[in-house]
Order: C-alpha cells, then sequence, then structure tokens
C-alpha cells in the first residue's frame, strides 16, 4: 500500500478482509428529515456496528493485517473511546493482547466499556495528543504494535468500506454529511465517493468549541488546539503534528466544513430519538444536528448522513429529554 494514499483496491481488500466481524450496516429513509430539508434523506447507521460506532471497521482492518510475530506481542492504541473500544473487541476476538491509552479527559462510561472487553486502560494527560506520547512510550518499551486511530492507510481503508455501501445502495447521491475529526472516517468516505463521482458534496461536521482538523485547514499546516468538554466528546483530540495522511485527503477531497454547537448537538440527540427511536452519541448525531439547523446550503436532492456512533451514556440522553420535554419539545 502506498505511503501517502490508498486505492480503491485497498477498499475492497479491506471488505474482504473485515467482513466476519463487521456489519454493513442499513441505509434507511427519514421521514421527518426528508420533510424538514425538502429533500430525500438516508441515515448510515453506524451506530448500529457490534461495538457502536465505525471505529471497527479500520480496526479491524488494521489488525488482520499483522503478522504473526506482532499478533503475539501484542498491540497499543490511543482514542477518545470508539477506536480503543473497536480495538479491544478486535483483539480479543484473535486472542490479541491489546492496550489503550486514553487522557483523563475521557468519560468513565468509555474507560469501562474498555476494561469490560479486556482491554488494559492506561490514562495519561488532558489530551488525546499526551495520550497518544503515553503509547508512544509503551509502544517502545513493550515492543507493541501502534494501531493509530485515523493517520493510518489500513484505517483509512477500512473506513472507506462505508463509502462502499453507500454508493451500491444509493448510486445517484448528491451529498453526504460526515462527522470530521481527525479524518479516518472522512478521508475514506470522501476518497471512495470522489472516485466514483467528483460531483458529490462531502460535508464534514465538527465541534465548534474544539475543531482540530477544521483550525489545520485553515492554517494549511497540521496545528494543536485546546479540548474542552464536548457532548460530542468522540470528535475531541488532535489530528497529530506528524499527520502524513487525513489532513492532505480531506484538503484535497473535502467541500465544506461546518461547526455544531453544544445546543445543536442537544437537539439532535433529542430529535433522532424522538423522531426515530435511535440512540446516537453526540460525535455521531452531528450531521443531522445540521440538516434540522439548516446549516448546509447546496444539498441536492438525494442526502447521505453517517450517523457514526451510538455509545451515548443513557443518563445523557435522560437528562436531555427531560429538559426538551419540560420545554415542549
Amino acid at each position: 500500500m502506498p505511503e501517502h494514499t490508498i486505492s480503491m483496491q485497498d477498499v475492497y481488500l479491506a471488505r474482504s478482509r473485515i467482513c466476519r466481524v463487521v456489519r454493513r450496516t442499513p441505509l434507511v429513509t427519514s421521514g421527518p428529515l426528508s420533510d424538514h430539508t425538502g429533500r430525500e434523506v438516508f441515515l448510515k447507521l453506524e451506530c448500529l456496528q457490534e461495538t457502536g460506532s465505525f471505529k471497527v471497521r479500520g480496526a479491524a482492518n488494521a489488525l488482520l493485517t499483522l503478522t504473526p510475530e506482532q499478533q503475539h506481542k501484542g498491540v497499543i492504541a490511543f482514542s477518545t473511546g470508539n477506536h480503543g473500544r473497536a480495538v479491544a473487541h478486535v483483539a480479543g476476538s484473535l486472542g490479541i493482547k491489546a492496550v489503550v491509552c486514553l487522557s483523563k479527559r475521557v468519560p468513565e462510561y468509555r474507560v469501562q466499556a474498555l476494561q469490560a472487553l479486556g482491554a488494559t486502560v492506561v490514562r495519561h494527560g488532558q489530551s488525546q495528543d499526551e495520550a497518544y506520547e503515553k503509547a508512544v512510550q509503551l509502544q517502545q518499551d513493550k515492543g507493541l504494535t501502534m494501531v493509530k486511530p485515523f493517520d493510518d492507510p489500513f484505517v483509512i481503508a477500512g473506513q472507506g468500506t462505508i463509502g462502499l455501501e453507500l454508493i451500491e445502495d444509493l448510486p445517484n447521491l448528491d451529498t453526504v454529511l460526515v462527522p470530521l475529526s481527525g479524518g479516518g472516517l472522512m478521508a475514506g468516505i470522501a476518497f471512495v465517493l470522489k472516485t466514483v463521482s467528483p460531483q458529490i458534496k462531502v460535508v464534514g461536521l465538527s465541534l465548534d468549541v474544539s475543531a482540530p482538523m477544521h483550525e489545520s485547514l485553515k492554517a494549511g499546516r497540521p496545528v494543536e488546539i485546546e479540548e474542552k468538554d464536548s457532548l460530542g466528546d468522540a470528535l475531541l483530540g488532535g489530528i497529530g503534528l506528524d499527520n502524513t495522511l487525513t489532513f492532505c485527503m480531506c484538503r484535497d477531497l473535502v467541500d465544506e466544513v461546518v461547526l455544531i454547537s453544544e445546543d445543536e448537538i442537544a437537539q439532535g440527540l433529542f430529535y433522532a430519538f424522538h423522531n426515530h427511536r435511535l440512540v446516537v452519541e453526540g460525535a455521531g448525531i452531528v450531521g443531522l444536528s445540521a440538516l434540522i439547523s439548516d446549516k448546509v446550503a447546496d444539498l441536492g436532492h438525494r442526502v447521505a448522513v453517517v450517523l457514526s456512533g451510538g455509545n451515548l451514556d443513557t443518563r445523557i440522553l435522560a437528562e436531555i429529554a427531560m429538559q426538551r420535554y419540560h420545554s415542549g419539545h
């Protein structure tokens, strides 16, 4: 695989590798969103993956390419939660020991989920970048193989399998809305869709409290920004100052980046539950939030929204629901 890019063959190979551990998720019509926007809106339900997020695709593709020696020594990952969960799940199914480094900002329910999957959890620092520094140290000390959350060709190709499913299920797609943080999901999907049809509009959704890829794209290079608490905590974390893949791919393939507020995330979480009985996490709801807040123009006629994860602390959903019901929605 080329160092700085992927090919469609890489994505097809990824699909052939991961099909036994990854679900082909449904693409369903949203009547309420279609009525609201005057478009045909479809929801790609990655929140229904067994690990609760799309991350299992990239993690599985990376782990299934390890040599027997690498499998024997074990793997290490750094994460804001979902990537670590995916690595722990796939590693456990393959009998590979996994260490996951998290910052101290990662919510406790995500830590407990990792431990329940048998991963060794190491908490360090106040940001994903600091957790990454600890992971690099442990990798060197223990001879583990690093499984990066986004800036890795096998991970990007794995996430790109979502693009294959989108174009197969909706070949006349006009616009896709994709959560954007480190860029692995976006790079994979955008690469496939733009390869098939450069006219498809690709929109990234990031947090207005902390949008590292957005700020990096504006600066023309990877930059660090402060992490702040958010309902979309899985979108927190830097893109890495040593980023070699996803920054360039997002720069070249993404048509627009839209920032989503905390209140808009809360509205989206309630909307998905109230209208579709879907439990979606804050990071996964940002595309839906953008639609109900009318934040994206020139959608075309057929719009797909990637609901990237469902690992939400249900107490948060209960609090939001109570607030919305008391305020008359």
